[in-house]
């Protein structure tokens, strides 16, 4: 009997000290979870530049590291990290990619040469994560936002930096040329956007945070807010808005609404196709007068027509 009791108890405490370490791995051990950082979609001419190994040609699923520096110059290229953040890169861009920490722990840095990235951060950053886009003239910071950082030059050398924030908000602070970063902060709400300007001498903001103008924009980065738009993000402007970017230059094609006013107030209306004339209306608001309006017209838009 004391021979078995010896193996239970033995037994006992093998069982115990594997649940401990099991607990711990489970615990402890998630410190150790390495981030997931990859190219989601890639199509055109692409490269990787990776130190001790040099170029490299990307492809879907690839996974990239720490240092890695990325660029796009025909097509379309997507990164995602840690499941819930996405880069959208734009043609002509070429970026480094610094990313330390775990998922639960990240720290990200994304050190921007030149062109456009679009940055969809799903999920609220933990007070311990931080994620940052960096140009010569600045640096934004985020924790849970969607928005596009685009870098240019003009003839005469004049370094901007353009930041739209399509939802959240992004902390701006100038970088001097001296590689100092500005104390003060200046935030850019949803549905604004702010230029930033180095030209060898000073560096600044060109005015206050203004609206975003969408008509700047490519086509593609329109298609891809329309995208998000449809997902459900609230990017606090309409898929049919963001529509009419897409051709601006194309006459509306109707049906088209005709209104007729009497003394300020609306007497009737009318739905007409276009390039058709509307029709006189049968009731008239008063025995003398007429409307204002050559009927023998086409309409090819929405039209107000008043009683004179």
């Amino acid at each position: 009997m004391k021979g078995k009791k010896g193996i239970l108890i033995g037994v006992g405490a093998a069982v115990a000290v594997l649940v401990i370490g099991l607990v711990l791995f489970l615990t402890l051990g998630k410190k150790d979870v390495y981030r997931i950082i990859k190219i989601f979609e890639v199509s055109g001419t692409a490269s990787v530049v990776r130190e001790k190994i040099g170029e490299i040609e990307p492809y879907a699923n690839m996974v990239l590291e720490s240092g890695d520096n990325v660029s796009l110059d025909t097509g379309e290229m997507t990164l995602r990290l840690d499941e819930d953040k996405y880069i959208y890169v734009e043609e002509q861009t070429e970026f480094e990619l610094v990313a330390e920490g775990t998922a639960e722990n990240s720290k990200t840095s994304i050190n921007l040469i030149k062109g456009a990235l679009t940055n969809e951060i799903q999920n609220k950053l933990s007070d311990e994560s931080t994620y940052e886009v960096n140009v010569p003239n600045s640096t934004m910071s985020v924790r849970g936002t969607i928005f596009r950082v685009e870098t240019y030059e003009d003839e005469n050398h004049i370094k901007y930096t353009k930041v739209s924030v399509f939802s959240g908000k992004v902390d701006t602070r100038l970088t001097y040329s001296d590689g100092t970063v500005s104390d003060d902060v200046v935030s850019v709400e949803q549905g604004k956007e702010v230029i930033i300007y180095e030209d060898g001498v000073t560096t600044d903001y060109l005015g206050d945070p203004r609206d975003i103008d969408y008509s700047e924009f490519p086509k593609e980065v329109v298609e891809l807010l329309i995208t998000m738009c449809k997902e459900g993000a609230d990017l606090g402007i309409t898929i049919e808005e963001l529509e009419d970017y897409l051709n601006p230059d194309e006459e509306p094609q109707g049906p088209f609404t005709v209104t007729f006013m009497y003394n300020g107030t609306v007497f009737g209306t009318q739905t007409v196709n276009k390039g058709d004339c509307a029709q006189k209306p049968a009731l008239m608001p008063q025995a003398s007068g007429d409307w204002d309006f050559d009927f023998a017209s086409p309409i090819t838009e929405d039209t107000e027509i008043n009683w004179k």
